[in-house]
């Protein structure tokens, strides 16, 4: 067959996958999606729930961006809840539990509805590349697909070996085979690889679950969710339940120790730090008599639960009487065991910042063959190596979002820079312009890039304008108007506040801990006529932004600083073997990674503030 040639080959259909084909495709690319199994596209394999602390925040990136993760999971979503109310809006972080075959579904819909995206099932056992160049694939068939770039996204799937206790097996995750050949390939070419691990809990029948005594966790009654496009939200949502381990369940699961392939050795990829399996709990922190356990439904209609909380990889017997000892798991039925996988990865400080590798051109990586875990994480890169690939092949720059702009900038920047042994998990405290990157002003904050690729429409671009000028607006009017004692002082009481004794400034009171505008409105009529006009999501951004004004200025002007050091270019060839005032590890790491800025070189591990006063110095700063 003479088969069609594409500008962009993404191969695999995880979460990165999808993000990384819509993408391309959104921004004019022809783009060929290659799965195993095109029936469990965008899967969630572990936890059947999107967003959470620093998560929810790349999500609101993803879809200021143009991505489709957060459309999907507002449409797919059964519960939504907005975690860290009670701190600052820089903590806020929306969460929702997800249906999990709905969301798949969804996925592989708009996909088939996004022009330019065609699809093929089948594992790819090999890359093509021409003089150092990425041209293709080699399907398990022998069938060459020809591409002018080629985005790699292979999850778990990369040699993934199956552990269950003493059990082992070949697979990307249960019921499903794993991929072979790529590995090896790449390392012939120059690559380094590495193993990692992670694991899954038992599912089990809610039929078989005694709810009533477990606590009941319900979602917010005002469902936020996470796009900034109109996406009709849920009318009811589906509850959750919190339980706990105890002594007797932890004793049970110890007798599985010495057959547990992590504690054996038989597993040498290193696992989560932040989502140890029990086991590892329990070891771990041995003072600790219980552990919690999240029992979370599967989807609308599915009697499946996952049991978040209780990932393991011990011997399924050991596993069931442990489950049963749980209270309200006493007559608990499972539908599978919890499993460990181990997985080839490479080392994310062979990218560039573009997810471009630097042995092969137009051959990208995301997702966690770059060594992350996480739906978020992987579907952030998947965007932006999407994004990118189009970019290269058009012959402009590429899009680097820069720490203070972004999430995803962080994740980024932290992989190529500093690189990662283990699976790399996104928080709110690898980010040093937290205040900046809040999941309220992604809009504000990405639109416009993702308005000049192409991917958001001018409806969207207005929109945020919009909701700048009107919160400007707002912050304006508040900082113009006043009010007497008499009109303000019972609100002010009621929440614990001192009364103010002359008249003030209304920005002031809003600046007050517990005290904000629409609290404001509804208890002082002259504050309602005063804003009434204005939507709620206007008005919340101008109250985040008085609240932390001082705050928000203060970051901005470290950032501004920060920018300069990316001002100062470093050029490709330079040779840092010849500068013996640079610390040996210095060279050696400036040498492996080629920082194309003195900002990039910052920020490497290992690289000290006097290496970069050198570095400025030879650069003419």
């Amino acid at each position: 067959m003479n088969y069609p040639e594409y500008d962009v080959i993404v191969v695999g259909a995880g979460h990165a996958g999808c993000e990384a084909a819509a993408a391309a495709a959104n921004m004019g690319s022809k783009v060929l999606l290659i799965t195993m199994n095109m029936e469990v596209m965008a899967k969630m394999s572990c936890n059947p729930a999107m967003g959470g602390v620093a998560k929810g925040q790349i999500l609101r990136e993803i879809d200021a961006l143009g991505g489709y993760s957060a459309i999907v999971t507002d449409k797919t979503m059964i519960q939504f809840r907005m975690l860290n109310k009670s701190k600052g809006p820089a903590m806020w972080s929306p969460r929702a539990q997800s249906d999990r075959m709905l969301f798949s579904h969804e996925w592989r819909m708009m996909l088939e509805q996004t022009p330019n995206v065609d699809m093929w099932q089948e594992m790819v056992k090999e890359i093509i590349v021409d003089n150092g160049v990425c041209v293709g694939v080699v399907t398990n068939l022998g069938i060459s697909f020809r591409s002018k770039s080629v985005v790699l996204t292979n999850g778990t799937f990369l040699n993934g070996l199956i552990h269950i206790g003493e059990k082992q097996f070949g697979g990307g995750r249960a019921g499903e085979g794993a991929a072979r050949g790529i590995t090896e390939q790449l390392v012939s070419l120059g690559f380094v690889s590495g193993r990692m691990k992670t694991g899954t809990p038992p599912r089990v029948d809610a039929r078989s679950l005694d709810f009533s005594i477990m606590e009941l966790q319900h979602g917010d009654e005002d469902v936020v969710g996470f796009s900034y496009r109109n996406i009709d939200k849920p009318k009811k949502q589906r509850p959750c339940y919190i339980t706990y381990t105890n002594q007797e369940v932890h004793d049970i699961l110890k007798t599985g120790f010495d057959k547990s392939p992590m504690f054996a050795g038989r597993i040498q990829g290193l696992g989560p730090r932040y989502c140890p399996s029990i086991e590892d709990k329990i070891n771990r922190f041995a003072e600790r008599d219980r552990h919690q356990v999240f029992v979370e439904p599967e989807g609308w209609d599915t009697v499946e639960v996952y049991v978040n909380g209780f990932s393991t990889s011990l011997p399924e017997e050991v596993q069931y009487l442990a489950l049963r000892k749980i209270p309200g798991f006493e007559n608990a039925k499972m539908f599978r065991p919890g499993y460990a996988i181990e997985y080839d990865y490479f080392p994310p400080t062979q990218l560039n910042s573009s997810l471009e590798t630097k042995l092969i051109k137009n051959l990208f990586f995301a997702g966690q063959i770059n060594g992350t875990t996480g739906y978020e994480e992987a579907a952030s890169q998947g965007l932006m190596a999407g994004i990118n690939a189009h970019l290269l092949i058009n012959g402009k720059e590429p899009l680097i979002l820069s720490r203070d702009e972004a999430y995803i900038g962080v994740l980024i920047d932290d992989l190529i820079n500093k690189g990662t042994d283990e699976p790399y998990r996104m928080f709110t405290s690898r980010a040093e312009y937290r205040i900046l990157l809040r999941q309220d002003n992604a809009d504000i904050r990405l639109t416009e890039k993702s308005y000049l690729l192409g991917l958001a429409d001018e409806n969207r671009f207005q929109r945020v304008k919009e909701k700048i000028s009107k919160s400007n607006e707002i912050i304006e009017l508040l900082k113009k108007s006043s009010i007497l004692p008499e009109l303000v002082n019972a609100y002010l009481v009621s929440l614990g506040s001192a009364e103010i004794i002359q008249r003030t400034k209304l920005d002031k009171i809003v600046c007050r801990p517990h005290v904000t505008i629409l609290g404001l409105m509804q208890s002082i009529p002259s504050v309602h006529i005063l804003l009434q006009e204005y939507e709620k999501e206007f008005i919340e951004q101008a109250e985040i932004f008085i609240k932390y004004e001082g705050y928000i200025l203060r970051e901005k002007e470290m950032a501004n600083k920060l920018h300069k050091l990316e001002e100062v270019k470093i050029p490709a060839s330079f040779d840092y073997s010849t500068i013996k005032s640079l610390s040996m590890e210095a060279r050696i790491k400036l040498d492996k990674i080629k920082p194309t800025t003195i900002g990039q070189a910052s920020r490497i591990s290992g690289v000290s503030p006097a290496d970069i006063s050198v570095l400025m110095v030879f650069m003419g700063r």
